[in-house]
This record gives structure tokens, sequence and C-alpha cells, in this order.
């Protein structure tokens, strides 16, 4: 068999399983297997059971249980409720105020954290009640807890950009550094986004009154004191690794230490709050790392088929512009998005592109950047945006997935517009380096 007829082989046995509802870890580790058994022999184990101990033994993923730990703490905490309640004293009576407040929100938590999911029902269960209450537009509402819950793609410390590094072998921290100013962008487009709509239609998210404002907090100096916290331990966990004074993985047991620090301080350190914490990790981990074992041992397989020299020499083959290659990569990394989890899109699509990517004389970490975006428009994309699934778990009853999926629309394409902005100027992300 030729590894053209191979790769298509590979790529119908794969979206073949998937219709039968396996995890994609099993998917992919099963075909790793018959692939390897059927291409090279009964006597193959050993290349796919060295490319899954490569994996498992890359000392960057440790970071990974320590910032999702830490985003467990910070939803079981107060820390986060109290700094949601803080930044509503500032947001006044401009029309829209709340939703702005959420994405600011937002913003900080997924500096603190860079996990989705947790940052979604987070918001789902603080913000998207009160501005339902306030008589905000149900779909502005939604789009903005789901997109403002997704920043935590960009922002360091994203998961995604960790993922991104170990797999390219490229700087997490110049890929930290690069994400900050993309970040920012996306926060103030919604942001804008937000203003724009509500000041044409006031209706659409009307002030709050001062009764509703300061509820919680009385002053501001009270909300300033519920936003030092936080402020405090993203600037520990950030500042310690551009100032090189810490790798990404002691930054992230810094972080914990500092979460762990101010529960203690604030009366919510608890055996049971600590259980849950460390039950939702094992969770989280164990799906990241049994996706990844099973799409290290199948692009490994597929490398040794020849399968990344094939892919090269056809894209590389193009009478094309370098451009185009590139717009011929974002959409496979936004049709597949659609359908695999970030964590399958990564592992089955970066060995493969990252060294096109060099070869066409672009940065990898610009290109690490570019995924982000790709993986943040992945996840409110229909049909299995989890951003969406994320939202129904915590959502008022009334509200249905079609109604989010609709509110979602606007926020997609605003990340698309920032991802070919990000592409056709590449020193929006690149001139902090």
């Amino acid at each position: 068999m030729e590894i053209a007829e191979g790769t298509l082989l590979l790529i119908g046995a794969i979206f073949a399983l998937l219709v039968t509802g396996l995890p994609l870890a099993f998917i992919t580790g099963l075909v790793a297997l018959i692939f390897a058994f059927g291409w090279f022999g009964p006597m193959s184990l050993p290349l796919v059971t060295s490319r899954v101990y490569g994996f498992i033994t890359e000392y960057s993923l440790v970071a990974v249980p320590m910032f999702v730990f830490m985003a467990s703490l910070l939803d079981r905490s107060g820390i986060a409720r109290d700094l949601f309640n803080a930044m509503r004293v500032f947001a006044g009576r401009l029309p829209g105020g709340v939703a702005v407040q959420t994405v600011v929100v937002a913003f900080f938590l997924a500096a603190l954290s860079g996990i989705i999911g947790g940052e979604i029902v987070l918001l789902g269960i603080l913000a998207l009640p009160q501005m339902l209450r306030l008589g905000y537009d149900k779909h502005l509402s939604i789009g903005v807890v789901c997109a403002g819950g997704s920043l935590g793609t960009m922002m360091p410390p994203s998961i995604v950009l960790i993922i991104y590094g170990l797999i390219a072998s490229v700087s997490i921290a110049d890929l930290f550094t690069a994400a900050i100013t993309p970040a920012i962008l996306l926060m103030v487009s919604y942001i804008g986004y937000v203003l724009v709509r509500c000041l044409r239609n006031p209706e659409m998210g009307p002030p709050m009154s001062d009764e509703d404002r300061e509820d919680g907090f009385s002053n501001r100096g009270q909300a300033l004191k519920a936003i030092v916290v936080p402020g405090l331990i993203a600037g520990m966990v950030l500042g310690s690794i551009y100032g090189g004074v810490a790798s990404v993985t002691e930054a992230a047991s810094m972080g914990v230490f500092g979460v762990l620090l101010a529960m203690l301080l604030r009366g919510e350190f608890t055996l049971p709050t600590i259980h849950k914490s460390l039950d939702q990790t094992m969770t989280t981990c164990g799906m990241i790392i049994w996706i990844g074992i099973g799409a290290a041992a199948l692009v490994g397989v597929y490398n040794l088929m020849g399968g990344n020299d094939f892919i090269s020499d056809m894209i590389l083959g193009l009478d094309v512009e370098p451009l185009v290659i590139m717009l011929v990569m974002m959409l496979i990394l936004l049709v597949l998005g659609m359908f695999l989890d970030w964590i399958g899109v990564a592992m089955l699509t970066l060995p493969i592109f990252v060294p096109i990517v060099t070869e066409l004389g672009y940065s990898p970490i610009w290109f690490g950047i570019l995924f982000a975006v790709n993986m943040q428009v992945s996840f409110l994309s229909p049909p299995f945006g989890p951003a969406a699934f994320y939202l129904k778990g915590v959502a008022p009853a009334g509200i249905s997935l079609k109604d989010i999926f609709v509110s979602l629309l606007p926020f997609v394409a605003i990340q698309l517009c920032v991802l070919t902005a990000l592409l056709l100027w590449p020193n929006l992300a690149m001139w902090p380096l």
C-alpha cells in the first residue's frame, strides 16, 4: 500500500470510529496499533511505546496539573466571586456595563488559571443570571459569558500554549509573551462589540441602579481590596516567568501556593474543598494525558510510515504563495476543531504543520498564536463547541443549546477577524520578542 492510500485509510478509520462515540484517546490509540502492526509487522510494538514514553516524560507537562489544580481551587473559593462583585462597583451606569465587567473578569480569570471550562461555568453561575435579571438581551449575555470564558486559550498561562510549546519544542515563555497582545485585542474587540450594540440600543444592556452596582461592596475601597488578591496571584505567576525567576512549571506551583494561602487567610481552606479540587484535577489531567498518549502513538506511527514527508511534500509542492499555504492550514485547523477536542487537534496536526511553517520561513511562535486563536474559535463553533455544553449545564431554565449557538455566532465572527489580522500582520503578536 502506498502512503497516499494509507493516509486516506487512516483518516477514514478515525472519523468512522468517531461516529461510534468512542473516546478520542481510544480511537487514536487503536488506529495507531492497527497501522503499526499492519504496516511494520508484529515486532513494531516498541515503536508505539517509545513514542508514548517520550510524551509522558516531558517535564513541561508537570505545569498542566498545577494550573488545573489552581483553577479548581479558584472555582471553589470565593476569590472569583468577590472579583466579579468588586468589578460591579466600577461598572457604573454605562449601558452594557455588566457585560463589559464580565469580559474583564473573564480576562482576569484567564490570567489566573488558563482553564476554559471552569471559567465558563463560573461566569454562567455568577454573571448570566444577573444580566438576565437586569433585562439584558439573552443572546448578548450568553455570548459574552462563552466568549469571555474562552479567553483562557490565549491569555497566559494558557494550557493550549503549554501543550503547543511541548509539541513544537519552542519556548513557552516566548509563547506567553507573544500571546498577551492578541489576548488583549480579543478582549477589547468583545468589549467594543458590546458597547456598540448597547449604545445603539440601551435596552439590550440597561444601566444598573446604584443599589445593584454596590451590592456586596459598600464602596470602591472595599472593591479594590477584592481585586488585589487575584491581581497579586496573577502577577506572581506571570511576573516570575517573564522576569526569568522561575520556569513555567515552577510558576504554576507558585500559583497554587498563592491560591492556597489566600484561601487559608480567607478562612476557606477545608479538606472537602481540597479533595474536590484534587478530584477535578485528576479527571481533567487524565483526559488530557490519555488523549495525548493516543495521539502521540498515532502521529509517531504515521511519521514512521513516511506520512510527515508525504504531507509536507504535498503542501509545499503547491504552486501558490506561502500565505495561501498558511490559509489552507488554518482552514484545516478550523474544520478539525469543529469535530475534535483541541488536544487531539494539536497532537495530530502540529507535528506535521510546525516543520512546514518553519520551512516556509515563518516563526513557530507566531504560528502558535494562530493555533491558539483557532482553538478559541473551536470552543464556540457548532456542532460540538465545548463552551455551549459547559454553559448549558449551569444556564437558567429556558435557555436551549440552539439559543447558545445562535448567541455565539457574532463572537465567532470577531475571533475570525482577529485571526485574519494576526495572519496578515504577524507583528501584532511578535513585537515584544
